[in-house]
């Protein structure tokens, strides 16, 4: 089986499972994990984020490079 779809089983699993119970304790420290969760993109700097920010705007406007010129500058850390 392949991960993906192993996920996928574990995630029916739990969903049938969460929808049987009556523990509101248990519902409570589930829903308290899932409010935990953050976004990737709040956990990186400011100056990572404008770089996004930055790489996004160069590839909507079509400044894009191909793959072997980006393999060529970052050879050494592939």
């Amino acid at each position: 089986m392949n991960l993906e779809l192993k996920i996928q089983n574990t995630k029916m699993e739990l969903i049938q499972w969460l929808s049987t119970l009556e523990d509101l304790s248990v519902i409570e420290k589930i829903n308290s994990i899932r409010k935990s969760e953050k976004d990737w993109w709040d956990t990186i700097s400011d100056d990572e984020k404008k770089s996004i920010e930055q790489g996004i705007y160069e590839a909507d406007a079509g400044k894009l490079n191909p793959h072997s010129e980006a393999r060529k500058l970052y050879e050494k850390w592939l």
